[in-house]
Parts: C-alpha cells; structure tokens; sequence
C-alpha cells in the first residue's frame, strides 16, 4: 500500500510544478518578454530617427 501512497504523493507534486510552471510563464515571463519586445522597437525607432531624422516632408 505504501506505493500507492508513494505514486499518489508523486503525482500530485507533479500537477503543482505544472500548476506553477503555467502560472510563472503566464503572470511573469510572457508580460516580461512582452515590454521588452515593444521596448526594444521603441528604441530601435528612436535611434533610427536620431541618425535618419523625423518622418515626414524634408524641410524647405
């Protein structure tokens, strides 16, 4: 009977790691990766409009 136990202990240890795993990539990594994605479009932008300037019509 202890190996039932053991196999019941096992597997519900299991389901908690994937219930954090989930939990971490969704509350933590996922928005991380998100601002550091829009983040670094900013600034690649940004730098490109310091070397290239502005959009829009070249002054007159």
């Amino acid at each position: 009977m202890s190996a039932m136990g053991e196999e019941t202990s096992t597997h519900a240890r299991r389901r908690r790691m994937e219930i954090f795993a989930f939990l971490f990539l969704t509350a933590v990594l996922m928005p991380a990766l998100a601002v550091a994605t829009v983040g670094g479009y900013g600034l690649t932008v940004w730098v490109y409009q310091m070397i290239a300037g502005p959009p829009g019509p070249p002054p007159r």
